[in-house]
């Protein structure tokens, strides 16, 4: 079964647009930040993990987006790179003061840039 998993895997990742595959990071990320929020006496101790990898992600969306040869508008490459550095300074709020509703504008970004970047905005 596993085998099979990662072989589906494989061939998902190799049909994907680079767009699905941003979608589906953001969904990730915001999923798992949900169920530590949604569980938070439980599940707290993974914030630090769901954090860093927000964090690694929006670095890369950040840095894609700032590259003179991305071919988005200028105007939604400067939004994104805004929304970017909300995050960052949401995230470090977060791990100076970990609260779960504290989580909720992370979550809500992440999973309304996924729906756009899958044409579902």
């Amino acid at each position: 079964m596993t085998q099979a998993a990662q072989a589906y895997g494989k061939v998902a990742q190799q049909v994907a647009t680079p767009r699905e595959m941003e979608a589906d990071k953001l969904l990730f990320a915001a999923q798992q930040l949900a169920t530590i929020r949604d569980s938070w006496d439980s599940k707290q101790f993974e914030l630090g993990a769901a954090l860093l990898n927000n964090r690694k992600l929006w670095s890369v969306l950040m840095t894609s987006v700032m590259r003179p040869e991305n071919p988005l508008p200028r105007e939604l490459r400067q939004n994104v790179a805004n929304i970017g550095i909300f995050v960052m300074k949401q995230t470090v709020d977060v791990m100076d003061n970990p609260q779960p509703e504290k989580l909720g504008a992370l979550i809500h970004i992440n999973r309304e840039l996924a729906a756009g970047l899958l044409g579902r905005a």
